[in-house]
């Protein structure tokens, strides 16, 4: 196992006309499960493919352990990846595939890869498997069959780039599951890149989030959700996604109201309206999840109309007219009619202030827990 330093790892495609990963550095702990989560063209796979040996850096640094392995081969690199379209020889028996890294990168007899694959297999619940090949497997069993490859080389990293996103949803779900089992039974240092954040956030135990080659932020899922650091993190993590609305502040640092044409008004009191008067910002992006927003008494909220109602199961998610699109999850008994006039509310410590220009957060507080420095 060893931990994992990136340094101000750059990336340049067509002489330096396209920077696909942008001076990103942050650190895995020994034993740390990471997920670098982002939109597609963010830069995520480019990262990892780097990490591994396959990309050569423009500039910066990799490191795992003690040895600068920038500038080394990936074959004496101590990592195994696991590729989003499996990866195996269509040619080769599942024994063989598996073997193959031991065979190539090893001297162990044949023995020892043998008795190395069939105890992969069998905690990979694939041991019935090793003399078919893969035309002759599922989705799932390849996607395990290409576990069990990376696993038998007892690596001291593990990368992971998009290795469910062929597999069905409930499939997903239940290999989700399986990773991090193995993870927490072997213990190996992994990074994980999807761009689905609901994977990102149920399977890491922190996040690194980019957007157009650059790091936005590093945390505990828990913490990125909490706090997120600017507009986009706040909006991309979190499903449904966060609501914004645009508002004008008024105010005298002991009160300040965020109005915006149409009649949302909402009042800010004690520190928070402090700060906002502080910050001299008259424009501001609110930001506020759909989960924290309640159906209000009648004089009692902000009014809005009703749009759409959205049967979720356990929920209902309220699509609501505040001059843009904006989401109420609330409880399945709650059932107002399309075109209903509504009031809704939400607590201030519920509520996310964002710079409209910069996008940066105004309540930011850096966490303990976040290794990167933008």
């Amino acid at each position: 196992m060893a931990t994992v330093t990136l340094d101000n790892l750059r990336k340049e495609f067509d002489n330096g006309r396209i920077v696909a990963v942008d001076d990103v550095s942050f650190e895995v702990e020994d034993g740390e499960f990471v997920t670098v989560v982002g939109p597609s063209g963010c830069g995520k796979s480019t990262t990892l493919r780097m990490i591994a040996g396959l990309e050569s850096p423009t500039s910066g640094s990799i490191r795992i352990g003690e040895a600068d392995v920038t500038d080394v081969h990936a074959r004496h690199r101590d990592v195994a990846m696991v590729f989003q379209n499996y990866a195996l020889y269509p040619h080769k028996t599942v024994r063989q595939n598996m073997a193959f890294g031991l065979r190539m990168s090893t001297d162990f007899s044949k023995d020892e890869r043998n008795r190395r694959v069939e105890e992969t297999a069998e905690m990979m619940g694939i041991e019935d498997l090793l003399d078919d090949k893969p035309n002759e497997l599922s989705g799932g069993q390849k996607q395990r069959v290409a576990l069990g490859r990376a696993i038998v080389r007892e690596p001291d990293l593990f990368l992971f780039d998009e290795p469910l996103s062929n597999l069905d949803a409930k499939l997903r779900t239940t290999m989700r599951t399986e990773i991090q089992r193995l993870q927490n039974e072997l213990g190996i240092t992994s990074i994980y890149v999807t761009h689905d954040q609901e994977e990102a956030m149920t399977m890491g135990d922190r996040l690194a989030i980019l957007k157009d080659g650059i790091l936005q932020q590093v945390g505990k899922p828990k913490d990125v959700y909490e706090n997120p650091k600017n507009a986009f993190v706040g909006g991309f993590v979190g499903s449904p996604s966060m609501n914004f609305v645009e508002v004008e502040a008024t105010g005298d640092g002991g009160t300040v109201t965020l109005s915006k044409d149409g009649g949302f008004d909402y009042t800010l009191t004690g520190d928070v309206a402090r700060r906002v008067s502080e910050s001299g910002l008259q424009t501001l992006r609110l930001g506020v999840r759909p989960e924290d927003v309640t159906v209000a008494d009648t004089g009692a909220g902000i009014p809005t109309t009703v749009d759409v109602v959205e049967p979720v199961g356990s929920d209902n998610y309220l699509h609501l007219d505040v001059d843009v699109d904006f989401i109420a999850r609330v409880d399945s008994d709650v059932e107002p009619e399309v075109d209903d006039t509504i009031e809704i509310t939400f607590d201030q410590s519920d509520v996310h202030l964002f710079d409209a220009t910069t996008g940066e957060a105004l309540l930011y507080e850096s966490q303990e827990t976040e290794l990167a420095a933008q």
